[in-house]
């Protein structure tokens, strides 16, 4: 079957069979170079009839090793292959591995826990500042459970808000995480590191200085968990994610780390 040489010009030309190049036998392209058969002298043959994608190597798909970003903000990112975390996991795992628990809840809600242990929390944050706790234990029993309900459900409230706004400001900055697990894992975050500070506030009250020396010490731990969330689960880096969470660190700054001062 007679074959033709199609060249840059649009020419067709018979393909010599017997006499003179077959240039059906030429050299394979240089690496990655997809134009190597455009040019003149460098055609490829095709017999009537044959499709253009029959010979593979004449256009071969760029070389894509040399040409990988890493990272891409605003753009979705590849769901984690880790299964969903049990609490205690995800509890610990805040503490003792923050990076890859983050990165592995990206895309899981974490409600139960998150509202549990805030809840737990806020009953217990009264007990840090000496005048409500004076308060709390020189009033009846029923009284003092009120106290302790409605400052658990304030704080509950007040952190679903501040993670919301840290959940927008990381949207604004191009991330594309989602609003569950961002809220939820802040929501972890502030109580858990906060309740070294709250343990020793307890006994030796809001105003001793080792518990204001350990309270900067929490915040500090604070600002940075959260920073590494928001990082993970918004795929931003540090600093713009350290943005997005700066308004809830100064929150947190006020509403329990400056009243014990």
């Amino acid at each position: 079957m007679a074959g033709f040489r199609i060249g840059r010009e649009g020419a067709q030309q018979p393909r010599p069979t017997q006499y003179g190049q077959d240039y059906s036998q030429q050299s394979p392209p240089p690496n990655g170079y997809s134009g190597y058969y455009d040019a003149p002298g460098h055609t490829v043959s095709f017999a009537i009839g044959e499709a253009p994608d029959a010979h593979p190597d004449a256009y071969p798909a760029p070389d894509t090793q040399d040409h990988i970003t890493t990272y891409r903000a605003g753009q979705p990112s590849a769901p984690p292959a880790d299964p969903r975390l049990h609490w205690k996991e995800l509890l610990s795992g805040i503490v003792l591995r923050p990076g890859r628990t983050f990165w592995q809840m990206r895309d899981y809600q974490v409600w139960g826990p998150a509202l549990l242990v805030t809840f737990v929390y806020g009953m217990l944050a009264v007990f840090g500042f000496d005048t409500a706790r004076k308060d709390i234990l020189s009033s009846s029993f029923s009284t003092s459970i009120a106290w302790m309900m409605t400052a658990a459900v304030a704080v509950v409230l007040s952190g679903l808000m501040t993670g919301a706004v840290t959940h927008a400001l990381a949207r604004q900055f191009g991330g594309d995480g989602g609003w569950a697990p961002t809220i939820g894992l802040a929501m972890l975050i502030t109580s858990l590191s906060d309740a070294p500070r709250l343990l020793f506030a307890i006994f030796l009250g809001g105003a001793n200085g080792f518990v204001q020396i350990l309270g900067w010490a929490t915040w500090l731990a604070c600002a940075a968990l959260l920073t590494s969330m928001v990082s993970k689960s918004h795929d931003l880096p540090w600093h713009r994610a350290l943005g997005a969470a700066s308004v809830q660190l100064v929150l947190l700054l006020v509403l329990f780390k400056l009243p014990t001062l």
